[in-house]
């Protein structure tokens, strides 16, 4: 079988999974920037981080990939991996962004990123600020565990990295 990961990272978080993902499986890896096409592999694993209810650089990788394919996406986020509510919503999310056809051959794992407020570049920082002020008036039974993950770490530098977790991807790779 012909694999290959390809990722789409903004600040780097989902890259240095996809780096360790591939290192520790032998699988090579692609930003999502440079592929053409993924239309020879039988298995893309996608990592993605989280953005705005979006996974980077997914778009792309649905555009080139094979409908026979097997698709593993990986979103990278700030929120608890443990919270079904959560994950929940972004499997919800991820189904909006795949075709059906490539959707029945989908797998999608969840991996906890996190964030360091120096290096977002002018556009981020004033999102999350304009969001954490409004996710601060919010009645605290809908504060979601990404809202709550965010106000917890607005304006710090935080890493919740567990390479560990990867384990779970391997065990579905064949």
């Amino acid at each position: 079988m012909k694999n290959i990961i390809v990722y789409g990272s903004e600040y780097g978080t989902t890259k240095a999974y996809a780096d360790k993902f591939s290192e520790i499986s032998g699988i090579p890896l692609v930003n999502s920037e440079e592929i053409k096409s993924v239309l020879d592999y039988d298995t893309v694993i996608h990592f993605g981080g989280l953005y705005a209810g979006g996974v980077k650089g997914l778009k792309k990788t649905i555009k080139s990939i094979g409908d026979n394919a097997r698709l593993i996406v990986v979103t990278v986020g700030l929120a608890d991996v443990n919270d079904t509510n959560n994950t929940d919503n972004i499997k919800k999310s991820v189904k909006k962004q795949i075709p059906e056809a490539i959707f029945k051959n989908t797998k999608i794992f969840h991996l906890r990123g996190g964030i360091d407020y120096s290096k977002l570049n002018l556009a981020h920082r004033t999102m999350m600020a304009l969001l954490y002020r409004k996710a601060k008036t919010l009645p605290e039974e809908k504060k979601t565990a990404e809202v709550r993950a965010m106000i917890e770490t607005y304006n710090k530098a935080v890493s919740f990295i567990d390479f560990e977790s990867l384990k779970q991807i391997s065990e579905v790779i064949e």
